[in-house]
């Protein structure tokens, strides 16, 4: 045992104690990762069947110009409901957005609702023009009137993508709320909404499906480093023994022979 206390293999021991840690607290992070996304899955499978919720219970009032902050990440996908006003003169295009293979535009139109504020409803996607993009595309308008929207809490995207005027709608590639928000008349809650299918406004629009997070990509990478983390505890302990064993043998053997000198040359 007295090689183990050498400083060779005190430092090799605490490298790989240290690897380990790190490893350890790595595969903790991909872990709790995985259990966001999965809550998150169970989210958008339970928001396919629950009774919507008034979306004054998740979404913060907006006061002032701009966005109001943003829900936590516990909210998104939440079913709500919202009682409103279309503002057709406030569409935002949203661009490079595809639906089977097709490159066309989400309609986000604000829902003016009765404090004054604007919940953003996506309607749906509609395909580009068929004489391209400089062509401003068509699509369903809002109703008017009083409407009743039930949708799914969608998170601002990250990335502030710049708000334009094109062919008479805003534009822009990245629904970021504060952005937006900067340029509608009224103040704007801090997240938007997927409308249904039957949502009114969404007819003779393509929906926008709902992915489910890849939770099982982060419970592997969970594994595999505390895999990697016993391994490394594993590896210095067989490279240890290893070392023993052989300087165990070279001890039993013995000391080489001293070579026996040849005889002299008789003849010289």
């Amino acid at each position: 045992m007295h090689a183990l206390l050498t400083r060779r293999w005190l430092t090799v021991f605490a490298v790989a104690l240290l690897a380990s840690f790190v490893m350890v607290l790595l595969g903790r992070w991909q872990w709790s990762r995985y259990e966001l996304r999965s809550a998150i899955n169970d989210r958008i499978d339970a928001s396919t069947v629950v009774t919507p919720v008034p979306v004054g219970d998740v979404l913060a009032a907006a006061t002032g110009k701009g966005a109001a902050p943003g829900p936590g990440e516990d909210k998104a996908w939440t079913r709500i409901t919202a009682t409103g006003r279309y503002d057709a003169t406030q569409e935002i295009l949203v661009r490079n957005r595809t639906v089977d293979g097709t490159v066309g535009y989400e309609i986000l139109t604000p829902l003016v609702l009765a404090d004054g504020s604007a919940l953003l409803v996506d309607r749906g996607w509609v395909p580009p023009h068929p004489d391209g993009i400089t062509v401003a595309p068509t699509f369903p308008a809002a109703p008017t009137g009083p409407v009743t929207v039930i949708g799914r809490v969608h998170l601002t995207e990250s990335g502030a993508g710049a708000v334009d005027q094109r062919n008479g709608h805003w534009e822009t590639r990245r629904v970021s709320l504060p952005a937006i928000g900067d340029k509608l008349p009224y103040p704007v809650l801090g997240a938007y909404v997927l409308a249904d299918s039957g949502t009114p406004g969404a007819q003779g629009l393509t929906a926008i499906e709902v992915g489910h997070e890849n939770d099982w990509l982060n419970l592997g990478y969970a594994v595999q480093w505390w895999i990697f983390a016993v391994g490394a505890l594993v590896g210095v302990v067989y490279l240890y023994r290893k070392d023993q064993r052989e300087q165990r043998a070279a001890t039993e053997a013995g000391p080489d022979p001293e070579p026996v000198p040849e005889p002299a040359d008789a003849t010289a």
